[in-house]
């Protein structure tokens, strides 16, 4: 097939973009032209700033694509340039959504039938994803537009842009430093591999069974918070020093009644999760970054939070390949091979500050 990848450089864009090329399709992928990646052999690069329309127009004319992935629209602006260039010129139209949509619920695992939280609590990123999505969904039902939506949830692996995750931890257990847990460790959290996440896109593609329906995307292991320290430090070979953080303190840390030391400003934001507008927010993210959790704007610290995908399995045939404990081996090996495992720094004085005045 020809294939065109919105994005395609960077963590997920790129996996799909290695995975669709090993697979003897045709990728273009279409970018600022910013980032430096390593692309397979034969594939073609364009280069639009998506924000400029007449740029896009431009760049595009009257090009035909078999698929499009679009994995860089964050905006309701983003898919309705994509439907007015590519309508009658793309058999399938898949945008990357986020699982950051849904309403918190003790009903698990939330599949793609559970409510959305459109509510104060959504930051812009999910509500923005909703647009599209409601968009997408509108153009689909009145005029056939072949669109899929597949809502990404906490991607894990090789070349991840959000340093705040997985390579925090393999950080701290490399230092010795003491590892921060939540209550007594035992919430449920869940994440994808990233080559498993390309895998699926490249099983839904040209697949009209999809169409005008949403899919969620996430891996088929579930850990708890100490589970997650636990496997970290195993794959490093070392012991971790845990702290648990008892309930009522995270409770006090989690509704701002404990303020937590702003990040750095040049701390790269994760707008998947991150609402900077208070020092409730504020505390929400940073602590969501001990043991990564997804969308602390929707999701107390002590809710178990499960992604159905099911919808995927029974209709696309696609099946998770990567355990949680290969997919981490897998990325720490690659943040030692990477030289980030020396290279890359991070700010733990607020960390410090918590650890300072847990309860003794």
């Amino acid at each position: 097939m020809k294939v065109l990848v919105m994005g395609g450089t960077m963590f997920n864009g790129l996996s799909l973009v290695r995975e669709l090329a090993r697979h003897g399709h045709a990728v273009t992928v279409l970018n600022r032209g910013k980032t430096e990646a390593l692309l397979p052999r034969g594939v073609e690069r364009l280069f639009a700033d998506r924000t400029d329309p007449e740029g896009m127009r431009a760049t595009l004319g009257r090009l035909e694509f078999d698929a499009i992935f679009d994995v860089s629209a964050y905006r309701l602006e983003d898919v309705q340039l994509m439907t007015e260039l590519f309508r009658g010129r793309t058999g399938h139209y898949v945008f990357i959504s986020s699982t950051v949509i849904y309403a918190a619920s003790d009903l698990l695992p939330i599949d793609e039938s559970a409510a959305v939280d459109r509510s104060e609590r959504q930051n812009d990123y999910g509500l923005q994803k909703l647009a599209c999505e409601d968009f997408l969904a509108r153009q689909h039902r009145e005029s056939g537009f072949p669109a899929t939506i597949v809502a990404f949830s906490m991607v894990f692996g090789p070349n991840n842009i959000l340093p705040d995750r997985e390579q925090r931890m393999f950080a701290r257990l490399r230092a010795g430093r003491p590892i921060l847990i939540p209550g007594d460790g035992t919430t449920i959290a869940q994440v994808g591999y990233v080559d498993d996440q390309a895998r699926a896109l490249r099983a839904v593609m040209g697949q009209p069974v999809s169409f005008g329906k949403r899919y969620n995307l996430s891996g088929g292991d579930f850990f708890s918070a100490e589970g997650y320290v636990d496997l970290c430090a195993e794959i490093i070979g070392c012991k971790a020093d845990k702290r648990f953080i008892p309930a009522p303190h995270m409770d006090a840390l989690f509704d701002g009644e404990i303020p937590l030391v702003v990040a750095r400003p040049d701390t790269r934001v994760d707008t998947r999760s991150a609402v900077t507008a208070s020092h409730v927010a504020n505390n929400r993210f940073m602590l969501s970054c001990l043991v990564q959790r997804i969308a602390p704007n929707i999701h107390r610290w002590n809710r178990n939070v499960v992604f159905g995908i099911d919808r995927l399995r029974r209709e696309v045939g696609w099946e998770p390949e990567v355990t949680f404990p290969v997919a981490v081996e897998e990325t720490y090996r690659w943040f030692v091979d990477s030289g980030r495992a020396e290279g890359r720094s991070f700010d733990f004085g607020w960390e410090d500050t918590l650890i300072e005045g847990l309860p003794k």
